[in-house]
């Protein structure tokens, strides 16, 4: 058996599966995407964006990363940020967390991880500036992490100067926040839906 045959396998079926329901599939996606979504989600293998969502192929433009952090170091989130909002245009951008994420377990650990804790320090400092009130509940100390994780990630998403400068020319554009159940499959909504610059500190607002 050679390398990886049973993914080609895979996909081979899958493209004639598609190409069944519809003879102009892929003419049609090779002709250019204009997706709706920015997904920013975690790289787990567990969560994937566009089945999660049912969506099709050309839908949902995707990143990913351990615990979905959106840093405003990490030049290749911010690419993507950038590339979505400005030459795609999409209307919503999706920060998605999930309940039982190793990045969010792994900081909440305490043990060092080797060079994943320098990407861990964005969620415990996360963990580090909650207020009490905000742990309240009947959720574990990792659900709960997990959700002001999301939170902390659209507000850094809101914060920045590509979303920001969409905003001031009159773009729509809506950042959300979710989190998805490994459980049950569901995303759930947090209450967390932000479409202009009123909700940010003063400090935050570029002009």
């Amino acid at each position: 058996m050679r390398p990886l045959e049973e993914l080609f396998d895979n996909n081979k079926k899958w493209a004639e599966a598609r190409l069944a329901e519809d003879p102009r599939f892929f003419e049609d996606l090779a002709k250019g995407q204009s997706p709706t979504y920015l997904w920013i989600g975690c790289a787990d293998s567990r969560v994937p964006a566009s089945q999660v969502m049912g969506l099709p192929p050309g839908q949902v433009f995707v990143h990913r990363n351990i615990a979905n952090v959106v840093s405003n170091t990490d030049l290749n989130c911010l690419s993507v940020i950038q590339f979505a909002v400005e030459m795609l245009e999409v209307r919503h951008i999706i920060v998605c967390g999930h309940y039982g994420c190793g990045g969010v377990g792994g900081a909440l650990g305490g043990k060092s991880l080797g060079l994943i804790d320098n990407w861990l320090r964005e969620i415990r400092d996360v963990q580090n500036a909650a207020e009490p009130a905000e742990w309240e509940g009947d959720k574990s100390e990792a659900d709960r992490l997990c959700e002001l994780n999301v939170a902390a990630q659209v507000r850094n998403v809101c914060r920045t100067g590509t979303v920001q400068d969409a905003w001031q020319r009159g773009q729509a554009l809506s950042v959300h926040g979710l989190i998805y159940s490994l459980g049950d499959g569901l995303l759930n909504e947090l209450g967390i839906h932000v479409d202009g610059p009123d909700t940010l500190a003063p400090v935050y607002r570029l002009r």
